[in-house]
């Protein structure tokens, strides 16, 4: 006959219940390997027998199954500013370091990343840190300064990678002190590659000339058309027509728009809009009587100038006009756009250049360039210099950060007629059947017009220049056909494949297309300074404020009048009241007057000589 257990006795408490049957579900695989180790352990630690029963501490329980956290380990905490994690703070370096080692054991030489030259850093930097933070919150000066360090650090990055572009500049050089302007293009041709000399080749179009040529960004197609009506665009690098119609009416100049799939060429009355098949696809009226078209391709612009004087902006991406601003100069038949803030330079009979922006209905800027009429006009890639050509036969180079004021100048024999500038800063000279080469120190300063670079006499006069995007190619149109000379140097040599990729497929040009079409910038932020776009217009502001008040009659923004708040048990009186609002009166007046006499002192200070050795009767003086 079983007797049932005493209290106290031979009843096992819950604790060793509960470890014998986690010991069970160990055994049998029910937690996992980590259980497993864990109740083990937890068995062979030493434990008092026959305890007496009673339900466990809560507490304990739980600090023994809570994992711990080591003494060492640092806590990330998210940042306000940013999205990213905080960096922890660094530990304190070892007096003695154990040197880096790789797998097999030996010691790295040169540890650490690979060191930058600063130069390098500088060419890709974007932040202008010769200005200082303002006096802001401090919100907000932990922003820019997030911001500098994330810039810095893509900088860093992108000098890094500029030591992994595989292609350098080329350069012509003559022996012993040859001239390199008596090279002749055969010569050229003859020393380089098959690949290089394919490039240079002759379109014999007498019939149909003088020609107007244009290049694609991506500089693999081609495009040229005839004063007779001949219009033909083709892929130059491997030779295949993409299309080639005569549209039996003038052509005056052509140009392809933000793909090589859209063409517009201006014909003797409208202004005509091809595809790549050459099927026409719109004809615009309001563009009538064009001489010459420039493309914006940030902006999606395409500028016309008209016999009429009149320069008009068309939005290509939704077909309206964005601005037809008249000139009042006359025919305007020279006109070049600046690549860096995408300004129109209009060449004009008088000897002025005229910079225009569709915000503006009057020309930002006016420069006297010639004493007489202006001939031709080209801007560098960069922005920065802008070379100009008149009926004087006089060739200058100006400087358009804010001085416009001439570099270099030089008399020409016939003067020059067409002007283009090339991605490295090379400029080229159509001098009647004649081109002429200048070259200088690259894209850091101005070409030197002393001595030419390279000179070639074609088969006819000059009517169209124009350097390739990406190759050392200059493309030449004349009375008698196309010419595609190859010019050393001239290009840049390497391309970004996410921007301009001559490689592209079909469907790598669509996407391209709806990236541009986001990204597309408004045209009225079109201005000679682009870096002002960032800044805050302080005279602006102030006058749509006092526009703002005149409208409503009042101010809105005005600090409203203290009104203090009730209070109860007799703290509400008459004369309370008046005593609060004074108080508030007299703690504003004394701010206004501790303000007015720290900006009188500070003007003291600056107006104050500053003296070698201090005076003794300095101190009469208040």
């Amino acid at each position: 006959m079983e007797r049932a257990p005493k209290p106290g006795r031979d009843v096992p408490p819950k604790k060793d219940k509960l470890q014998a049957k986690r010991k069970v579900e160990a055994f049998l695989g029910g937690k996992g390997s980590f259980v497993c180790l864990r109740f083990l352990a937890e068995e062979t630690a030493p434990t008092t027998a026959r305890a007496s029963p009673g339900p466990p501490r809560n507490k304990k329980r739980n600090q023994e199954l809570r994992p711990q956290r080591p003494k060492t380990a640092h806590i990330l905490k998210k940042s306000r500013i940013s999205k990213k994690p905080q960096v922890p703070k660094k530990l304190r370096k070892r007096k003695n370091p154990e040197p880096q080692r790789s797998l097999s054991g030996a010691q790295d030489p040169f540890p650490g990343p690979a060191p930058v030259p600063v130069e390098v850093v500088q060419k890709f930097c974007r932040i202008d840190k010769s200005k200082k933070l303002p006096h802001s919150k401090s919100k907000t000066r932990n922003r820019l300064e997030v911001a500098e360090a994330e810039e810095k650090e893509t900088s860093v990055k992108a000098a890094r990678s500029e030591l992994l572009l595989a292609e350098e500049p080329g350069f012509l050089e003559g022996e012993d002190g040859e001239d390199t302007a008596k090279i002749l293009q055969a010569d050229i041709v003859e020393a380089v590659d098959i690949a290089s000399a394919a490039k240079h080749f002759d379109l014999n179009l007498r019939q149909f000339g003088p020609y107007r040529l244009n290049y694609s960004r991506t500089g693999r197609h081609l495009a040229f058309g005839g004063r007779r009506g001949h219009v033909a665009a083709l892929d130059w690098v491997t030779k295949r027509l993409m299309c080639e119609i005569n549209v039996m009416e003038t052509v005056r100049d052509i140009r392809f728009l933000h793909s090589e799939a859209l063409l517009a060429v201006a014909q003797n009355r409208w202004l005509h809009i091809y595809d790549n098949q050459g099927i026409e696809l719109h004809c615009i009226r309001r563009c009538d009587r064009v001489t010459r078209l420039e493309f914006l391709p940030f902006h999606f612009l395409l500028a016309t100038a008209s016999e009429t004087g009149f320069l008009t902006y068309l939005d290509v991406s939704v077909g309206k006009i964005v601005a037809a601003l008249n000139a009042r100069a006359g025919r305007l038949d020279v006109m070049t756009w600046n690549p860096y803030n995408a300004v129109i330079h209009l060449g004009h009979s008088n000897g002025t250049v005229s910079l225009w922006s569709p915000a503006m209905k009057e020309p930002l800027a006016k420069i006297l360039c010639h004493r007489g009429g202006v001939r031709a006009v080209a801007v560098d890639s960069t922005g920065t210099y802008m070379a100009t050509s008149g009926l004087d036969h006089q060739l200058k180079i100006f400087d358009l950060r804010g001085t416009f004021q001439p570099l270099s100048a030089r008399t020409l024999p016939q003067g020059a007629g067409h002007l283009a500038f090339s991605q490295r800063g090379l400029l080229v000279a159509g001098m009647g059947d004649v081109v002429n080469i200048w070259a200088g120190q690259g894209q850091t300063g101005p070409p030197s017009l002393e001595q030419p670079y390279l000179t070639h006499r074609l088969s006819g006069p000059v009517h169209g220049l124009q350097f390739c995007p990406f190759e050392d190619v200059l493309g030449v149109g004349h009375s008698g056909g196309i010419t595609s000379m190859l010019v050393p140097g001239a290009a840049e040599p390497n391309f970004d494949g996410l921007e301009s990729n001559p490689y592209r497929s079909r469907k790598q040009r669509q996407e391209w297309e709806v990236k541009a079409l986001l990204e597309k910038v408004p045209a009225e932020l079109i201005c000679l300074d682009p870096r002002a776009l960032a800044e805050v217009d302080v005279i602006s502001l102030e006058q749509e404020k006092k526009e703002r008040i005149e409208r409503l009659g009042y101010d809105p923004e005005a600090k409203t009048p203290f009104q203090p708040k009730p209070k109860q048990k007799g703290r509400s009186s008459t004369a309370s009241l008046v005593k609060r609002k004074r108080k508030v009166m007299d703690e504003d007046h004394r701010d206004k007057v501790r303000q007015s006499l720290e900006q009188q002192q500070h003007k003291q200070k600056k107006a104050k000589p500053s003296r070698a050795r201090p005076s003794a009767l300095d101190r009469f003086v208040h």
